[in-house]
């Protein structure tokens, strides 16, 4: 019982702690801030680059997205402010900051998938007209 009391002390003020003491804790510590460099940081970093280089080649013409959502064509460009057409005869002024992405597509053009979409949807329904049709010749034979 008495082992027990001395294993429970604390160790005297000039005994080391282990083996390698506080340099053991400095590998791990440096382990861990590589890891949250090449996760986390350098991603955001290379990302914000991007971003800055396409707003710094921002050029009249360009179809554009703004964070908000709003498509337009970029019409004029000064220091921080860009005037966007978003219809006909419609145009706000936006700060540069606020737009997100450069559409590499013309305006009024569309990606391929939304049209396979909408010729999917047609054969459905037209799929479903004729179920209804002998559902309804075969309620009434």
């Amino acid at each position: 019982m008495l082992d027990l009391a001395f294993a429970m002390a604390p160790p005297p003020e000039g005994a080391e702690q282990g083996p390698g003491g506080f340099l053991a804790m400095f590998p791990p510590l440096i382990m861990m801030g590589l890891i949250f460099y090449f996760v986390l940081i350098r991603p955001q970093q290379k990302k914000h680059q991007e971003q800055r280089n396409m707003l710094d080649s921002l050029k009249e013409g360009d179809n554009v997205i703004t964070l908000s959502g709003i498509h337009g064509t970029v019409r004029k460009l000064k220091d921080d402010v860009v005037t966007l057409q978003i219809a006909e005869n419609v145009r706000i002024k936006i700060n540069r900051a606020s737009i997100g992405v450069r559409r590499t597509e013309g305006p009024g053009k569309e990606s391929d998938e939304p049209e396979k979409e909408k010729d999917d949807d047609k054969q459905a329904q037209a799929k479903d007209k004729k179920d209804n049709k002998k559902k309804k010749g075969k309620s009434k034979g």
